[in-house]
């Protein structure tokens, strides 16, 4: 197939593109390359890519809503998987409007293309953080999610909203994908992992909020990738047994699915910091600060929508997932 990959230099993105082009996909890759953290590190991603025959890349942002019209003019995918986003809960509550101009608008670009070709399917990655102030465990997209603490999170749940009004008026078929806490080699600076291993490496302090009360449901990146991949060849389909009287979250009589991709298996904020602690061979220094505005204490996916209909469950350990991120920061950064 032809699939497009908004984000195509990011984390998720720049692997997904990898496998999709391995199994013999055609890939188009979209990307803005932002400076939002290190531009020479979504370089080294796309590089990987860029050699590869059956991959295109074009450079553009989401947001500018000629590019993306002749982007699916010219490229005509057959279907989407959209990544790029503004991300990150913190950031959100100092620079609000980096997330209406890339969540919102950019992703209404992205619907407005896709039902004018039309593509065949929409894949778009959601988030966890839309379970806001919910405490029943596991998450299970069964679940309300009104209740957002982020910008970021009401932004995420606005896009399974506007996907949910394109399914409805044009047929268009959209999956929306819950991501919890991914994690792994090539991964973003901004992230705990990358953060605390930069720091136990340098002896500086890391922080430890909630007082290392967190829980969350970590997951490698190469199981949400498996996961992504499944869910872009799974057409999502009306739910037959869809009613309004009881009207599911999760899915609906339009063409529209959500899924959970999570480990589903929270691991304490403590025992994720002396795994690190472990396959560094080091002791960290730790910082002790109170929960942040727009944090949630813990996380866990229920993944059984995910298994029952793509047939897949995350499942790869901790242990094995952070020794292959440290590995690979000490390859990338020249670490002996």
């Amino acid at each position: 197939m032809k699939i497009l990959v908004t984000g195509a230099a990011g984390f998720i993105g720049s692997r997904l593109s990898e496998r999709l082009l391995a199994r013999g996909d055609h890939v188009v890759g979209l990307d803005n390359l932002n400076d939002n953290y290190d531009v020479s590190l979504k370089e080294a991603r796309l590089a990987r890519l860029t050699a590869h025959a059956n991959f295109d890349f074009h450079k553009a942002d989401i947001a500018d809503r000629a590019a993306v019209e002749r982007l699916f003019a010219t490229a005509k995918p057959q279907r989407v998987m959209h990544l790029a986003a503004q991300a990150g809960v913190r950031y959100s509550i100092t620079n609000p409007h980096a997330y209406i101009e890339a969540n919102i608008v950019g992703f209404m670009n992205i619907l407005e293309a896709c039902r004018h070709l039309p593509v065949e399917h929409l894949v778009y990655a959601s988030s966890s953080s839309i379970y806001g102030a919910n405490t029943s465990m596991p998450f299970s997209v069964h679940d309300n999610v009104d209740h957002p603490v982020s910008l970021y999170a009401a932004t995420k749940k606005a896009n399974e909203l506007m996907a949910h009004t394109y399914s409805h008026l044009y047929r268009l078929p959209t999956t929306g994908l819950r991501f919890f806490t991914v994690y792994g080699p090539w991964g973003r600076p901004d992230m705990s992992l990358f953060m605390f291993t930069r720091k136990i490496l340098t002896g500086e302090p890391i922080d430890v909020f909630n007082y290392g009360n967190h829980r969350r449901d970590f997951t490698y990146v190469d199981d949400i990738v498996e996961g992504v991949m499944r869910c872009i060849d799974q057409v999502a389909t009306a739910a037959a047994s869809w009613t309004g009287d009881h009207p599911d979250p999760g899915t609906s009589a339009a063409p529209y699915r959500l899924y959970n991709i999570g480990n589903n298996a929270p691991v304490e904020l403590m025992e994720f910091i002396a795994t690190i602690e472990r396959c560094l061979g080091l002791e960290a220094k730790k910082n002790f600060l109170p929960l942040q505005p727009g944090d949630v204490p813990d996380t866990y996916a229920d993944v059984e929508a995910l298994v029952t209909d793509v047939g897949y469950k995350p499942g790869t350990p901790l242990a094995t997932g952070i020794a292959n991120f440290v590995n690979w920061y000490k390859g990338y950064y020249g670490i002996l």
